[in-house]
């Protein structure tokens, strides 16, 4: 089967529009890593460029000062109905290309890869990392691969994720937690309900406890990250005439990234400590992930910052800049489109931030 061909000096509309249209739901990138790969070779001067399973990776060694890394992932969220891409001009949205992936992430990467074609001197060495499986569970996740088969291709002093930030910067990213509140009791006919010991009313101080907690904010670098605790699932009872015997609830922590894992672990079980003193009810960690502080006093990233019009403020959410951040690399999110359109039937970017994000970092990696 011949291999789609992709212009990657096209205007990088264009070039987000021919991404879109090469379905890659996660676990099937096969197809558009092929056009990818194919295309940096093509079209590309002076990059080492590397296939290792579904991930391309392309660098310089022009013996620059600095090292960029430019990041971002190849797969979507299932596609519905919203693929070929197409374009629309409104009075309420202006020109936008719609499409599954035009958010998140298809016009970061048609970004980067127009740059990677187009910019005839770099003042810093750039490696390209477009990989796989960024959607699906963290196990799966191209960058964990290439940390853990390929580690020097991870290396340089500031890393740009194109993740979606309508066009400024998102610096570092939150942590999350999860944490599972188990309470047992007895099982008992409700009709002799004093026979039984009734899990579910175990949990009421900790529900009250959680409804009155006030989240902290605190300031690095500039940025404001704004804490969250909440309950995000809570699961007991077997029948209507039957007095539970187990009930739990999960609690997500949201936490900023001056906090380590265990620290925000141990925050919950202070702010629990009341609950789980009598031993009736319980804890345990069912997920978590560090979160990644913004860096931005990183010269590299302080530069980047200017480029961008001095325009930044705190990633809310957890993204790929954590894996850099425990690397000790500065990272920031920076990409077209509004974070809170991805993933949606109606996905959506307006084209006038695929060029400002394209000419924001066209200055950045010139030295402008």
């Amino acid at each position: 089967m011949s291999i789609p061909s992709l212009d990657l000096t096209a205007d990088p509309i264009e070039l987000t529009a021919a991404l879109v249209d090469l379905p890659s739901v996660s676990r099937d990138e096969g197809l558009i890593a092929d056009v990818v790969e194919q295309a940096l070779r093509a079209q590309t001067d002076g990059f080492e460029i590397v296939r290792h399973g579904n991930c391309v990776l392309a660098r310089t060694n022009r013996g620059r000062p600095t090292r960029v890394i430019l990041a971002g992932h190849l797969d979507t969220v299932p596609i519905v109905d919203n693929v070929p891409s197409r374009r629309t001009m409104t009075d309420e949205e202006g020109d936008v290309l719609h499409g599954c992936g035009t958010v998140d992430m298809k016009s970061g990467d048609a970004v980067f890869l127009h740059l990677a074609a187009t910019l005839a001197d770099p003042a810093h060495d750039l490696t390209l990392i477009f990989y796989d499986c960024e959607e699906i569970a963290a196990e799966f996740n191209g960058l964990g691969t290439i940390e853990r088969d390929l580690p020097g291709w991870l290396e340089g002093d500031v890393a740009i994720l194109g993740e979606p930030t309508a066009g400024q910067i998102e610096a570092g990213c939150q942590g999350t937690l999860r944490v599972r509140f188990t309470a047992t009791g007895t099982r008992a006919h409700s009709a002799r309900a004093w026979m039984g010991d009734n899990a579910i009313h175990k949990l009421g101080r900790l529900l009250t406890t959680l409804s009155e907690y006030q989240p902290r904010r605190v300031d690095i670098d500039g940025c404001e990250y704004r804490e969250g605790l909440s309950a995000v699932g809570i699961h007991g009872g077997v029948a209507g005439n039957v007095i539970p015997d187990e009930v739990y609830v999960d609690v997500n922590f949201r936490f900023a990234p001056d906090r380590s894992e265990a620290q925000a672990f141990a925050h919950v079980e202070e702010v629990f400590a009341a609950e789980l003193a009598g031993g009736q009810v319980t804890a345990q960690v069912t997920d978590s992930a560090a979160g990644a502080l913004p860096g931005l006093a990183n010269p590299a990233a302080a530069k980047l910052v200017d480029a961008a019009g001095g325009r930044f403020r705190a990633k809310y959410g957890w993204t790929d800049v954590s894996r850099f951040a425990a690397l000790g690399i500065p990272a920031v999110n920076l990409g077209p489109g509004d974070p809170s359109l991805a993933h949606r039937v109606d996905e959506r970017v307006p084209v006038e931030q695929i060029t400002e994000v394209t000419e924001i970092l066209r200055d950045y990696l010139a030295g402008a």
